[in-house]
């Protein structure tokens, strides 16, 4: 049990970092003097989240957006589908994620080694992603125009300050 939360923190730690590289400078703020403490900065937002809906929105408000039977059947399979995949590819990060963890705890790392197996639990990292904008895209294709302008009027009715269509 010690070593599942180990790895899952080392994992937590491992993408904490890889997201903070990966993520562009952040301009100085204007309205804080540079000898203020920094404050934390709030998360960056997701550039595709007013593009997409996620399936417990639209299946959360089925009734109201008039859903076929036909669209729900192949929405609550779809659903279905991806959650065993998705079960799947978070036992084999775990594993990844323990291999890395065996890697890094010697005093002395092969960074070669340890870059691979880096590799593949990154590699294991975009396949849910990947699974996540799949399902996403699969799900807004089968909502009508209307439903959808509906799900973004419903969104900024909960998240007024989301923008509904932001400028990249």
């Amino acid at each position: 049990m010690k070593l599942t939360i180990t790895i899952v923190f080392a994992a937590a730690f491992l993408i904490a970092t890889i997201v903070t590289a990966q993520q562009p400078p952040q301009s100085p703020n204007p309205s804080r003097p540079d000898n203020a403490p920094n404050q934390p900065h709030p998360p960056n937002p997701d550039p595709l989240a007013h593009l997409m809906f996620p399936p417990d929105m639209i299946l959360g408000h089925a009734r109201e957006l008039n859903l076929t039977d036909e669209q729900k059947a192949f929405m609550r399979a779809e659903v279905q589908k991806a959650t065993v995949t998705f079960q799947e590819l978070q036992w084999k990060l775990q594993d990844q994620a323990e291999l890395l963890h065996e890697t890094m705890k010697s005093t002395s790392v092969n960074e070669q080694q340890a870059l691979a197996q880096l590799d593949r639990v990154l590699d294991v990292e975009r396949e849910i992603k990947r699974l996540h904008i799949g399902l996403a895209v699969r799900l807004k294709n089968r909502l009508t125009p209307e439903q959808q302008e509906q799900l973004h009027n419903m969104r900024m009715d909960h998240h007024p300050g989301m923008p509904d269509h932001p400028e990249f």
